[in-house]
């Protein structure tokens, strides 16, 4: 049986406010196997986010082991953790994040510049992601030029740039229309199935979870079932 790509063991996270200390994460426990597409539901507060910053090396759990990809991403120090981020893990968000001043694809280059590619095998890189996304033709438009739709396919080409094994997604359609959302969602589906990566997707939104293999429900910092 293969090793899988996430394996979180026990994981509790603590962030504390002054003398104030919240639990947000209690003992949790998961596995996902490579190639899987997981939606990751449940109410505001209730660790969905946290959880997929701790899956993707953003944030670190005050107690507990996380495996990805088997590296123990909990063991790491700030700058080991900034490094494998930049090789193993691809972010998408609500919102784009991307450089207005910048072509896209000069904003999908821009994880590159953390490696030692030269700069025409970068060009070629992101050459390669805008084509997979479907956007090879606004290359050399900027973020004001394009639908938010095809802002967010920038976004997801500079997190596959880097040829990461996992992508991490949080509410990656929240600021969209239903059918751009739809759009965006089948374009993981196609990642998810045709390129073998394996995703995770934080989303609030049923008809957006139903586009992935499986849902896991998170209540106050605990995993409650999982669906098939």
């Amino acid at each position: 049986m293969s090793e899988p790509m996430v394996a979180v063991r026990s994981i509790t996270k603590v962030y504390e406010r002054g003398a104030q200390k919240i639990e947000v994460l209690h003992g949790l426990t998961l596995e996902i196997p490579k190639g899987d597409f997981v939606a990751l539901m449940g109410p505001s507060g209730s660790g969905k986010t946290t959880l997929l910053n701790l899956i993707g090396g953003l944030d670190q759990p005050t107690s507990g082991e996380i495996r990805v990809g088997g590296s123990r991403i909990d063991q790491l120090s700030r700058g080991q953790l900034a490094r494998w981020r930049a090789h193993n893990v691809g972010f998408v968000f609500q919102f784009y994040n991307l450089m207005p001043v910048l072509s896209a694809q000069a904003n999908v280059e821009l994880p590159l510049l953390l490696t030692k590619l030269s700069a025409t095998q970068r060009r070629r890189n992101a050459a390669v992601a805008l084509q997979v996304v479907g956007l090879a033709d606004r290359a050399h438009h900027k973020p004001r030029e394009l639908s938010g739709g095809q802002e967010q396919r920038v976004a997801i080409a500079r997190a596959l740039v880097s040829d990461p094994q996992l992508l991490v997604c949080d509410e990656p359609t929240g600021d969209l229309d239903r059918q751009t959302a739809d759009e965006i969602l089948g374009l993981l589906q196609v990642l998810n199935a045709e390129h073998g990566k394996t995703i995770v997707i934080v989303t609030h939104d049923p008809k957006a979870a139903g586009f992935a293999r499986r849902t896991l429900h998170l209540e106050k910092g605990r995993l409650l079932e999982q669906a098939a």
